[in-house]
């Protein structure tokens, strides 16, 4: 499969999660599902290109998220993808489940 095509995969992958009724949003996980969503699309975006390894962390984070048991607090969501960006080097697009750092 090209990058590109990668990427579309990815990003529908994201969409069908989002939009899925079935998805229990507690109203106050919201804003933080929203964010977590937001970096993974960027991250997605930005590693278009990127090495396969890479990439394949990028996958392991979507797949993660989008394959959520309903058990799984959205917290867990949070401390996987946010361990991968750090790996990635992607400290900017971290998900700060309070007020981000100054």
């Amino acid at each position: 499969m090209t990058e590109g095509r990668e990427s579309e995969v990815l990003l529908r992958q994201l969409d069908r999660h989002v939009a899925d009724p079935r998805r229990a949003r507690v109203p106050a996980d919201a804003e933080l599902a929203d964010k977590l969503v937001a970096a993974l699309r960027r991250l997605i975006d930005e590693t278009a290109v990127a090495s396969a390894a890479d990439r394949a962390q990028v996958r392991a984070a979507v797949h993660y998220v989008v394959r959520r048991r309903a058990h799984r607090p959205l917290s867990e969501d949070i401390r996987v993808v946010n361990d991968i960006l750090r790996r990635l080097g992607r400290a900017d697009l971290i998900v700060y489940r309070t007020h981000e750092p100054a």
